[in-house]
Formats: structure tokens, C-alpha cells, sequence
């Protein structure tokens, strides 16, 4: 990969700030772009508090281990400002362009009136959008074959995964230059339809909403829920995916215990989709029937299982929650 690549971070908020932290900690040089004219007191302002940010959150990384603090100056020094009048000048070095301004598809569209009639032909654009599809942004970009949405996850610079959605006229190669950059930097990226949500905002969405719902009934406290959800859930889930477990504990145990749960609680939220009845009735459950999500044919089954269990110990040992074997000298 060629390492110099510029990229340029659109909107000088949380977003913008966390992407530009990434690629300058990844060695590249950054823009990092605020497209609102302002008085030049104003500017210097932004400028200074957006760097504050950087540094910042640079300096607690360095303190917990993760790189000398001697080399946050030389972070920084990647990350150039880029206030609006001087966009036209700056904006044709640009490799890769993401977009992080606010939530509203009128912001969204004068950022791209604003910077793409100044980028080349052959730069990738992306939104970092978390609920406006790439088929309704892809109306605002020239040549939309080489833009496609990129939904980073917050703290942008430490969270791996960053969610790829392309529109029906993405050039699959434009889908590949970004993916390859991403992974370059030691991001994780997956690859989802332009349907609201994503992957992991549908998940979140559903998962507060039942919290909130709990606590609201009386199930548990809120410091309960959370308890669960640290030592129970997260580490399940961060331990297997969530595909990965519906095959490992079998399709039939989720089929049974989803119905159960919609007629207990009289919530049809609950009831299994198409995909899971009809993976029960051809006998697909998963690890034991060899097949279900996942094709388990010709998989080292002793192996895979001491991969998970390796994978949750080293996640226990994180949390600092190992358990403790008896101590030989115990009391007679």
C-alpha cells in the first residue's frame, strides 16, 4: 500500500477529529477540513480546540501504554487545518475524502457542493453517516461510481470495525481501495446492503430499547442490566459473533427459546424470522449437524473449540475476572 496517501476529513467535529487521530497515528498525512466561513479569531478557535482534542486523546493512550508520548508531536504534525477559504487549494491533494458532517442531509449536501468540484476524478469519497443511505447521498456526488457510505464507530480512533455500504452504482473497485486502507490501518471492515441501520446500530438500537424496557417493567437495575451486559453479554459476544453462537449452541435452541419468550411476554419482537424456522425444519442447527448458518463440513471441531475457549480466557483475563481454582490448602 502506498503509504503518503492524503486524506482528507470532512467537518471538524467528534467524527472528523477521530478520523483524522487514525490515519495520522497510521502514518498519513491528514486534512482535516472545517467547512464554515468564520472570522479568523474564530478559526484560530476551532483550530486550537480541535488539535486540544487530538492531543488529548493521544496523551491517554500514551499513558496507558500504547506508543511513547515522545511521538504525539510528530502525530500531530500529519494533521494539517484546513479552514474554508483555503479548501479550493487544498482539497486537489486529497486521496480519500470522508465526510462527517452533522445528521441532516441539507449539511450532507453542501459538503459535497462544497469539496467535490475541487477533488480529482479518481479520489474515493465516503460519508461516515450513521442513518442517511448511500443510494439517497450518492444523488449529490459526481461520478457516484467511486462514493459509498464508511459508518465509523465512535471512539473513531480506537474502534476497529467500520461498517462499508455501497450504493447499487459503487465501482467495486472503489469498494475494494477503501477497504484496503482501512484494513492497512488495523481497521476491521464489514460489508452491508444501504438499508437503515447498518449492522451495529440495528443491534445497539434493539439492545437499548430493551434495557429501557427492563428497567421500565421492573425486570432489573439499570446498574444490574449493566453488570450483565460487561461480564455476560460483551464478553460472549466479543468471544463469538453473534452468527457464530446462534450455530455453536444450535439454531433449535434459539427457535424454541424466541417463541417462548413471544408468547411469555406477549411480544411478537421476539419471534424468529423465516431464515431461522426454515433452517430448523431441514435439520441446519449448526455446529453438531455439521451445517446451519456456517458450512462446518471438514472443520477441526477439537481445535475450534479450544480457539473459542482461548478467545473468552484471554477476554476474562482483560476483565480481570479469571476464575480462581481452590487453593490445595484448604481448611479439614
Amino acid at each position: 500500500m502506498k503509504n503518503k496517501w492524503t486524506i482528507c476529513s470532512i467537518g471538524a467535529g467528534r467524527m472528523g477529529r477521530g478520523i483524522a487521530h487514525a490515519f495520522a497515528y497510521a502514518g498519513f498525512p491528514v486534512q482535516l477540513v472545517d467547512l464554515k466561513a468564520r472570522e479568523k479569531d474564530a478559526t484560530r478557535a476551532l483550530e486550537e480546540q480541535a488539535f486540544g482534542e487530538i492531543r488529548s486523546n493521544l496523551a491517554v493512550l500514551a499513558a496507558l501504554g500504547m506508543f511513547s508520548e515522545s511521538q504525539i508531536e510528530h502525530v500531530l504534525a500529519r494533521i494539517s487545518f484546513v479552514p474554508a477559504e483555503r479548501i479550493a487549494e487544498e482539497l486537489p491533494k486529497a486521496d480519500f475524502v470522508f465526510e462527517g458532517v452533522p445528521e441532516r442531509i441539507d449539511a450532507k449536501r453542501e459538503a459535497f457542493s462544497a469539496t467535490v468540484p475541487h477533488l480529482r476524478d479518481d479520489v474515493v469519497i465516503a460519508s461516515t453517516t450513521s442513518t442517511i443511505l448511500s443510494t439517497e447521498l450518492a444523488k449529490h456526488v459526481d461520478h457516484p461510481e467511486r462514493f459509498l457510505n464508511a459508518h465509523w464507530l465512535n471512539p473513531a480512533f480506537l474502534i476497529p470495525l467500520v461498517e462499508l455500504s455501497p450504493h447499487a452504482g459503487t465501482d467495486e473497485r472503489t469498494v475494494k481501495r477503501l477497504y484496503d486502507l482501512l484494513r492497512g490501518i488495523g481497521k476491521v471492515p464489514v460489508r452491508c446492503a444501504a438499508e437503515p441501520g447498518y449492522i451495529i446500530p440495528r443491534f445497539q438500537t434493539l439492545i437499548m430499547l430493551e434495557a429501557a424496557r427492563m428497567i421500565e417493567q421492573g425486570t432489573a437495575t439499570a446498574e444490574d442490566i449493566d453488570k450483565a451486559t460487561r461480564f455476560g453479554f460483551g464478553i460472549r459476544y466479543a468471544g463469538m459473533g453473534v452468527v457464530e453462537f446462534i450455530d455453536f449452541g444450535g439454531n433449535d435452541t434459539l427457535y424454541n427459546a424466541s417463541n417462548y419468550l413471544a408468547d411469555s411476554l406477549q411480544a411478537d419482537r421476539y419471534r424468529p424470522p423465516e431464515i431461522v424456522s426454515t433452517l430448523m425444519k431441514e435439520g441446519r442447527n449448526g455446529l453438531r449437524d455439521g451445517r446451519g448458518f456456517y458450512d462446518w463440513a471438514g472443520r477441526d471441531i477439537d481445535r475450534y473449540r479450544h480457539d473459542v475457549m482461548q478467545r473468552l480466557v484471554n477476554l476474562l483475563r482483560l476483565q480481570d475476572c479469571l476464575p480462581v481454582p481452590a487453593d490445595d490448602e484448604v481448611d479439614q
